[in-house]
């Protein structure tokens, strides 16, 4: 951390709790303090002292095309002199509901919001007034948010009424979430048994970004879809991080796995904050001012984030991008895991597509609890080994990492060489 960052820091935390304005950027989990960031530019970084880093936070996910794409800088450009945001119905959220339905397969309208946070809750909200039910379905390590309903760590055994995992978070709010583990049907089965009259929803991210990425069992999805239906529950997908990540469709195109109703975010901004959620038109038509059921938002429909947003999606959904990202994806965990292996380390790398992590273990990581058996003081001292060498990772070893297009054969390579040597002096 250069001494500019460093005086930064020390003022933020004057001013904002922590310092930051999100937990993670803090860099508590790795034991160092944040950098501040100046600029970017295609898959670079630089820091307020003016050192450039290969970025692969990718700010959280969105910037898919990298930093600056000049397509996206260009259209907001243009669109900024007619003014950032009316409060009105604007062309501009009306094309961009027609792309999202065009490309997600099981959406069939939808509504914008401004976070994927809001999108999460909104989502349940619905799930719930649809059904007439109070209690959801969701699992330990798939992160959906800040909602009361959402901030719910897992209870000891199968099926158990979830407690609250945030001060602030009432526990007659939490005892209507249920917290299972992730890729684990049985019990799912086991938790509809007991609530199935109850249960409006089963949410969850069905590539989970947020303990790691962690690669789920098509057949769990595939259950998931088939458990909700026999019990006129409501299934949801998170596709905050794999919407148009994993390919143009999400996971759930990837999968064949067609939800109720699905969250999204990130990458429809493209790098400006945004969300939706949408689904089937019958489930839909219950929002107001259509239906009785109440959600809205000032910002909603923003006319910047739809502008950045709506060329980023013609760029995907036009492009031929989504092999060139399997092959930087492959090419880049490859190398990792095996630079680890030759330092003689036991790593485990998770990967989908363009998005992936890489554990210090032994054995696979298949949900929450095989992810926080990782070794975390190995992961604070790869990450320092790597800042030190130019080379930005998420602060944190239960992050996602994420490539753009602007990622090329040569910032992968130096990757790969610069954890070959951080792995050699651990």
């Amino acid at each position: 951390m250069g001494e500019k960052s460093r005086i930064l820091f020390d003022k933020a935390r004057q001013y904002i709790p922590g310092g930051v304005n999100s937990p993670v950027r803090a860099g508590k989990a790795v034991g160092v303090d944040p950098l501040f960031i100046s600029r970017a530019e295609g898959c670079f970084l630089w820091d307020a002292e003016g050192d450039r880093y290969i970025d692969y936070v990718c700010s959280w996910g969105p910037m898919i095309l990298g930093h600056c794409h000049p397509e996206v800088v260009r259209a907001i450009e243009e669109r900024i002199s007619k003014g950032t945001s009316y409060g009105a119905p604007t062309d501009l959220e009306v094309d961009m509901a027609g792309i999202i339905i065009d490309m997600v397969p099981s959406m069939e309208m939808v509504r914008m919001v401004n976070s994927g946070t809001e999108a999460a809750m909104s989502a349940i909200r619905l799930a719930r007034g649809f059904t007439g039910r109070d209690k959801i379905i969701k699992f330990e390590g798939c992160y959906h948010g800040h909602a009361d309903s959402l901030l719910v760590s897992a209870g000891s055994g199968v099926a158990t009424l979830g407690i609250p995992g945030s001060p602030g978070v009432p526990e007659n709010v939490a005892q209507h979430t249920i917290s299972l583990s992730f890729n684990s049907l049985d019990e799912v089965h086991q938790a509809f048994d007991r609530f199935g009259a109850e249960i409006a929803a089963v949410i969850v991210e069905p590539i989970p970004g947020n303990m790691g990425v962690i690669v789920p069992n098509i057949e769990f999805l595939k259950g998931l879809r088939e458990v909700t239906l026999d019990n006129d529950a409501l299934l949801i997908f998170d596709e905050v991080i794999s919407g148009f990540r994993v390919g143009p469709g999400g996971a759930q195109e990837l999968y064949g796995v067609l939800p109720d109703l699905t969250c999204l975010g990130k990458i429809i901004g493209g790098g400006l904050p945004v969300g939706a959620f949408g689904g089937r038109r019958e489930i839909m038509e219950r929002m107001a001012p259509e239906g009785d059921i109440y959600q809205a938002g000032t910002l909603s429909g923003n006319p910047l984030a739809m502008t950045a947003g709506l060329v980023t999606l013609k760029v995907l959904r036009d492009g031929d991008i989504y092999e060139e990202l399997e092959k930087k994806g492959k090419a880049l965990f490859t190398g990792l895991e095996g630079a680890a292996r030759s330092a003689g380390l036991k790593v485990v790398v998770n990967r989908v597509g363009s998005m992936g992590s890489l554990f210090f273990k032994e054995d696979s990581v298949s949900d929450f609890a095989s992810a926080k058996k990782s070794d975390v003081e190995m992961f604070k001292r790869y990450y320092s080994g790597m800042l030190e060498q130019r080379i930005y990772l998420a602060p944190s070893p239960f992050e996602a990492s994420f490539l753009s297009t602007a990622h090329d054969e040569k910032c992968i390579q130096k990757t790969i060489d610069c954890a070959a040597a951080s792995f050699r002096s651990l």
